[in-house]
């Protein structure tokens, strides 16, 4: 990738900060797939120039309608192609990228002008019985200090449906114990409060009380969850403890996942009436569409209940 080309990237990127407040891992995305595309375009341009020396113009902003369908095919024609949702994310970021290149006026013509947008394919979230996420939820070994913070985990992640980076960012003067609320900053920091239930703040309190110091040992952290290292949970390391925890809890590894809790979290609500309302403040959602799909979810579960109880189910 030329240096014009990062430039640019880095350019777009803080507007968007600037502009709409994005999250990191949102920026990140954006960066990610403007990066690859770049990528590509460095290496047709060297190989149609049989390794000519390229000037210092940025390439992203020269491409035209044809090389954004060369890259689409080139996307496609791997193995394994590319994903729905995947391409509808890069079309995403290509058309806000060349929508502020012409907001800027360093561009006359859009070049996704006449490529059409991926169909959307309704995709239902995977979820978990109600059954199963007890079982996982008393997988860990609570009388260890590793155990009892995975259990406070679990408990907090089932009981307010956070993201996971919305969890392991979660910070000691954010939870009110007195309360039950913990305060989360969610995506394009937007804030909110999330009521806990008794039970996981009863495990949070027990984690922080009796488990989190011995963790920390003579380190100093303000996030909640911390690690024998003295540092604040990742993402990718609780992704790890879900899957060793779904094993022993007799759930498929593939089925399950931080994000599949989220979702057990919104459709178990609605299975016990709950208004999707208030569902969707609570999950951080900006568009009640996105909480929608719980919706059916939901009315599955409720058929399937039917059909396996009902005397002319």
């Amino acid at each position: 990738m030329n240096a014009a080309d990062t430039a640019l990237i880095d350019e777009f990127a803080d507007a968007l900060w600037l502009a709409d407040g994005l999250a990191k891992n949102t920026l990140a995305s954006y960066r990610s797939d403007l990066a690859l595309f770049a990528q590509w375009l460095d290496t047709v341009t060297v190989r149609q120039a049989h390794g000519s020396p390229r000037t210092g113009s940025s390439l992203i902003a020269g491409a035209d309608e044809t090389a954004i369908n060369g890259y689409l095919a080139y996307l496609h024609a791997r193995p394994g192609g590319i994903k729905s949702a995947s391409q509808r994310r890069l079309m995403a970021t290509l058309r806000r990228c060349y929508r502020w290149l012409l907001d800027q006026g360093r561009l006359q013509v859009d070049p996704l002008l006449n490529i059409d947008k991926p169909g959307a394919i309704q995709r239902f979230p995977k979820t978990l019985a109600e059954k199963q996420v007890e079982d996982l939820l008393n997988a860990p070994d609570v009388a260890t200090p590793l155990g009892l913070r995975d259990r406070a985990m679990f408990e907090l992640l089932y009981a307010t449906g956070l993201r996971v980076s919305e969890l392991v960012g979660v910070r000691l003067f954010e939870v009110g114990l007195n309360d039950n609320v913990v305060r989360v900053m969610g995506k394009g920091s937007k804030e909110r409060l999330v009521p806990l239930g008794q039970i996981a703040a009863e495990w949070l309190q027990r984690y922080i009380a009796e488990a989190r110091g011995e963790l920390l040992g003579r380190h100093v952290s303000d996030a909640v969850f911390v690690t024998t290292r003295g540092s604040g949970m990742t993402r990718q390391m609780f992704w790890t403890l879900v899957k060793k925890y779904a094993l022993r809890a007799g759930i498929a590894p593939e089925r399950i996942s931080p994000h599949v809790l989220r979702h057990a979290f919104a459709t178990h609500l609605l299975n016990h009436g709950a208004d999707l309302r208030v569902v969707q403040l609570l999950l951080g959602h900006a568009d009640i569409s996105t909480t929608q799909v719980y919706t059916h979810v939901a009315r599955e579960r409720l058929k399937a209940l039917h059909r396996q109880h009902h005397p002319r189910g």
